[in-house]
C-alpha cells in the first residue's frame, strides 16, 4: 500500500470506528438509560464510573445551550471543523501515523456528535466518571475520541530534540 493511501486508510479506519462505536453506544443509551430518567444511574464501578443518560443542546459541559440559533451554528461549526481536519490531513506527511490517528479520532468525534445534532437537535451523553467527590460532566464516545485526538495532536506539536550526530 502506498504511503498516501495508507495515511487516508489510517484516518478512515479510526474515524469510522469512532463514529460506529459512538452511534451504537448512544443507541443503547437511548434505549436502556433514557427510560430510567435523568437522575437514575447504573453503577459500573462503584464510586468511579457510572452510566446516566443526559442530553446536551450546547457544546462541552453544556456550554452555549441557550444560544439563539445554537443548533444551526454548532452544526455549521462541526461541519467546518471536519473540513479543516480533512485539509490538515491532506497536508501531512505519509510517515506521520500518530497524526493520522489523531485526525481520524477528531474527525470521527466531530461526525459522531454532528449526527446527533442533525438527527435529534442535541447530543446524547451517558458516561460519568467520579474522582473522590468530584463528578465529571457526562460525555460520550465521540467526546472521548475528540479529547484523545486533541491530546495526540498536542503531543505531535511538541518540538522534538534533534539527535546529535556523532562527530566524524
Amino acid at each position: 500500500m502506498s504511503g498516501t493511501r495508507r495515511k487516508y486508510t489510517v484516518f478512515a479506519v479510526f474515524g469510522i470506528v469512532t463514529v460506529v462505536l459512538d452511534q451504537w453506544t448512544k443507541i443503547l443509551a437511548r434505549e436502556v438509560l433514557k427510560p430510567l430518567g435523568p437522575f437514575q444511574t447504573k453503577t459500573v464501578i462503584d464510586g468511579f464510573f457510572d452510566l446516566r443518560y443526559s442530553e446536551n443542546t450546547g457544546v462541552a459541559f453544556g456550554m452555549l445551550q441557550q444560544m439563539p440559533g445554537g443548533r444551526v451554528v454548532l452544526t455549521l461549526v462541526a461541519a467546518a471543523a471536519f473540513v479543516v481536519v480533512l485539509h490538515y490531513l491532506r497536508r501531512t506527511e505519509v510517515d506521520q501515523t500518530r497524526l493520522h490517528v489523531a485526525l481520524g479520532l477528531v474527525g470521527g468525534g466531530a461526525i459522531g456528535n454532528l449526527i446527533d445534532r442533525i438527527a435529534f437537535g442535541r447530543v446524547s451523553d451517558f458516561i460519568v466518571w467520579h474522582i473522590k467527590r468530584h463528578e465529571w460532566p457526562a460525555f460520550n464516545i465521540a467526546d472521548a475520541a475528540l479529547v484523545v485526538g486533541v491530546i495526540l495532536l498536542a503531543i505531535d506539536m511538541i518540538p522534538r530534540r534533534r539527535e546529535a550526530k556523532p562527530a566524524a
